[in-house]
């Protein structure tokens, strides 16, 4: 969509106001995914969502690359925010649940490295079809998205399901099979399913390939528990959850991401394929960093990454904000704040990707109980897409507003913030099962002298099986 949206402005004739709003509102679209995210993959399973969320993604492709005008642009924007909402959150849920401990870190960041790569690709799409008629050019930039959609539908089906969503439904025998070639050792897998049988309030000693479960009558009693009555620890996931979320998006990286030809031009670059070349060089720096944190997440760990990338975020925009503010007070092309500006982009989407960009999908899919893991995991997917979709559909407002110099100046101030929650909130996680994760959590919640850890009646002992 960042190159796609020149043409498309050009070809549509519609302002700036509805370019943001075609932009930025695929991501409360998304939230109709989201929401249905939870009780979906409860439902039918953690890879048959994924598989839905690929066949929305390819109709959503299909509908933009044909649209004849802005309305249907919109309505291909919403089937395939839809696709975007499931995928967000059943992705890193399912690798969460089917990794073992040593190399979780690893794997549940491989959403995030595709999606950079996608956004990579994106941005060469933009070049490749460029040149093409105005009419067709933008079109085939969308359009194309539906080949990586398919073919996520179809290959997701060759891959197991879930082990800890087998044994909610009961299916033990199947979870162990699961576990047996998930896992690094046979004593693990055995280790894996006693935490997961414990967890699901099943017997230990109950070993039979297929148990009867009691369906509960619906999934009210999730959301209490995660929003109304939660212990201290839940309480401190969902805090450390949601603000993750929050202060990921509201520093500002889809504004970068979206609008870089934009930003470009506010910089000084005035060519069209020089601008899209330069957001071919962030998506190139956004994904060659986002496999710097793959292969260092389970050797670092999740906080001190996590710190290192909010700090580089703050001092990068920081710096973009001045250039920029420089820029545009001048009253002729500064080379060198030009050349800082789009230095700095750079930078700010190489921090980003090392710490804050992963983390969601890492973080926020661990530290859930199981009880709780895909309604929380969703609420937390809501808040993202929703502060996405504010900074993304406001900020060529807010920058015709206070400048776009002010904008990034906002976005710095929000990084520090979020500097200060995660340094005093966000336990480390790395190296522990996921039955064993809300031990770190609740001591910041709970009084000296009270429990932390949750015992059995509470939310990682109880498992409602069944529809949730």
């Amino acid at each position: 969509m960042s190159g796609a949206a020149i043409y498309i402005q050009r070809d549509l004739k519609i302002s700036d106001v509805q370019i943001e709003i075609l932009l930025g509102i695929i991501n409360l679209y998304s939230l109709v995914g989201s929401c249905l995210s939870g009780k979906t993959s409860d439902w039918i399973g953690r890879r048959y969502t994924v598989a839905l969320a690929g066949v929305n993604l390819f109709a959503g492709a299909i509908l933009m690359g044909f649209s004849p005008n802005y309305a249907f642009l919109m309505f291909g924007r919403f089937v395939a925010g839809i696709g975007i909402g499931y995928g967000a959150v059943v992705a890193s849920v399912y690798i969460a649940e089917i990794s073992p401990a040593s190399s979780r870190g690893f794997l549940t960041s491989f959403p995030e490295v595709f999606i950079n790569g996608g956004i990579l690709l994106g941005y060469i799409s933009n070049i490749a079809f460029s040149k093409m008629k105005l009419q067709l050019g933008w079109r085939m930039m969308l359009g194309i998205g539906a080949i990586p959609a398919m073919i996520l539908a179809i290959g997701v089906l060759a891959v197991p399901e879930s082990p800890r969503w087998l044994v909610m439904k009961g299916r033990l025998g199947e979870a162990a099979k699961v576990l047996n070639k998930t896992s690094d050792t046979k004593e693990e897998a055995q280790e894996r399913l006693s935490d997961i049988k414990k967890a699901a309030g099943i017997p230990e000693d109950c070993n039979d390939d297929v148990v009867q479960i009691a369906k509960q009558n619906t999934g009210d009693g999730v959301w209490k528990e995660l929003f109304l009555y939660p212990t201290p620890a839940v309480h401190h996931i969902l805090i450390a959850a949601l603000g993750l979320h929050f202060f990921q998006q509201s520093s500002g990286i889809d504004a970068v991401v979206l609008y870089s030809p934009r930003i470009f031009e506010k910089a000084g670059i005035t060519s069209d394929t020089e601008k899209l070349l330069a957001t071919v060089a962030v998506g190139f720096v956004k994904t060659v960093f986002i496999l710097v944190a793959t292969f260092t997440l389970d050797r670092v760990g999740r906080r001190p990454l996590l710190l290192c990338s909010i700090c580089g975020m703050m001092l990068s925009l920081l710096t973009l904000a001045t250039s920029l503010t420089i820029i545009d007070h001048a009253d002729q092309k500064v080379m060198w704040a030009v050349g800082l500006s789009i230095a700095t982009v750079l930078t700010f989407v190489a921090t980003f990707s090392i710490g804050a960009g992963p983390m969601w999908s890492v973080y926020c899919s661990e530290i859930f109980p199981l009880r709780l893991r895909a309604q929380g995991t969703a609420a937390g997917v809501v808040v993202n897409r929703v502060t996405s979709g504010v900074v993304t559909m406001t900020f060529l407002s807010l920058s015709k507003a206070i400048t776009i110099g002010g904008a990034f100046f906002l976005f710095s101030g929000i990084a520090l913030l979020g500097w200060i929650f995660f340094y005093t909130v966000l336990p480390e996680t790395r190296g522990k099962t996921l039955e064993e994760m809300q031990g770190s959590f609740g001591k910041f919640w709970a009084k000296p002298d009270s429990t932390t850890e949750v015992h059995s009646g509470d939310a990682n002992a109880q498992v409602q099986l069944g529809t949730i």
